[in-house]
C-alpha cells in the first residue's frame, strides 16, 4: 500500500537552474533523451551525475560520452536497501544535485532518499497510472485488452509507481500490436514527456495538493495538459 501525501500539503517545486542526478539501470534511452533536451537549449538544467546499480548498463556509456560524472554502485554489495541508498545519497549530495530523476532504475528507494529529496524526485512509467503498476506494463495492458496505453511522469513514494502524478501521455493499443511494437510506441512519448515536466520543474510550475499535482500556467495554453500534453 503506498503511504497518500497529506491532504493539507501544498508545495511548490522548482529553481531558476536544476542540477539533476539521474539513477538508471538499463539502456538509458530517457537519459539520452534529457541529454539532448539540455544540449539543445531547451531544458534550463544541467545533469550533476549519473549513478547505476548494473555496471553493463549502456547508460553509464551514455553518460560517458557526453562527459557526465557516472558511477556504478553494485547493490549487491550492500548489506541492505537503505546502506545502498546511503551510498547513493552522498553522491547525491557530492554533487549538489536538487532533483533526482529514476529513468529506468530497476530499484524501489527507502525513506534514506525519499526524506532527503521529499517531492523531489521523479520517475516514469511506462502505463497511465494508476493502472498496471510494476513490471511488465505493456505486457499486461495488451493481456487486459485496454485500448489506451500510455506513460505516467509521477513522484516517487515508499509505494510501486503510487506517488503523486504530474503528467501523462496517451497511445492507442493497435490491434496487431506485441509487447515490443507497443513499448516503442510508448518510449517515443516518453522520451517527449520526461524531459517536459523536469522543464516544469525548473519553472517553479509544479504545486501539489494531496495526492494532485496542479501545473500553474505557462508561455502554452493550460488545456494542453490534459490530453497528451506538447512541452
Amino acid at each position: 500500500m503506498f503511504e497518500p501525501v497529506p491532504s493539507h500539503t501544498s508545495v511548490s517545486l522548482g529553481t531558476q537552474k536544476v542540477r539533476v542526478a539521474v539513477l538508471v539501470s538499463g539502456n538509458g534511452s530517457n537519459l539520452q533523451s534529457i541529454i539532448d533536451h539540455i544540449e539543445e537549449g531547451k531544458l534550463n538544467a544541467s545533469i550533476a551525475c549519473v549513478i547505476s546499480n548494473r555496471e553493463d548498463a549502456f547508460a553509464l556509456e551514455r553518460a560517458k560520452k557526453h562527459q557526465l560524472p557516472s558511477f556504478y554502485l553494485n547493490h549487491r554489495s550492500f548489506s541492505d536497501r537503505r546502506s545502498f541508498d546511503a551510498a547513493v545519497l552522498e553522491i547525491v549530495r557530492e554533487h549538489s544535485a536538487e532533483l533526482v530523476v529514476l529513468a529506468g532504475f530497476n530499484r524501489i528507494l527507502s525513506t534514506v532518499l525519499l526524506d532527503a529529496f521529499p517531492l523531489a524526485i521523479l520517475n516514469i512509467h511506462p502505463a497511465l497510472l494508476p493502472a498496471f503498476p510494476g513490471n511488465h506494463a505493456q505486457r499486461l495492458a495488451l493481456q487486459h485488452g485496454v485500448k489506451i496505453a500510455g506513460c505516467t511522469v509521477h513522484f516517487v513514494d515508499p509505494g510501486t509507481d503510487t506517488g503523486p502524478i504530474i503528467a501523462q501521455a496517451a497511445v492507442p493499443v493497435l490491434d496487431g500490436d506485441t509487447e515490443e511494437t507497443l513499448s516503442r510506441r510508448i518510449l517515443r512519448e516518453e522520451h517527449r514527456l520526461y524531459p517536459g515536466v523536469i522543464r516544469l520543474f525548473t519553472e517553479g510550475r509544479i504545486r501539489v495538493e494531496g495526492r494532485r499535482v496542479f501545473i500553474s500556467p505557462g508561455e502554452q495554453d493550460s488545456s494542453e495538459y490534459l490530453e497528451n500534453p506538447r512541452f
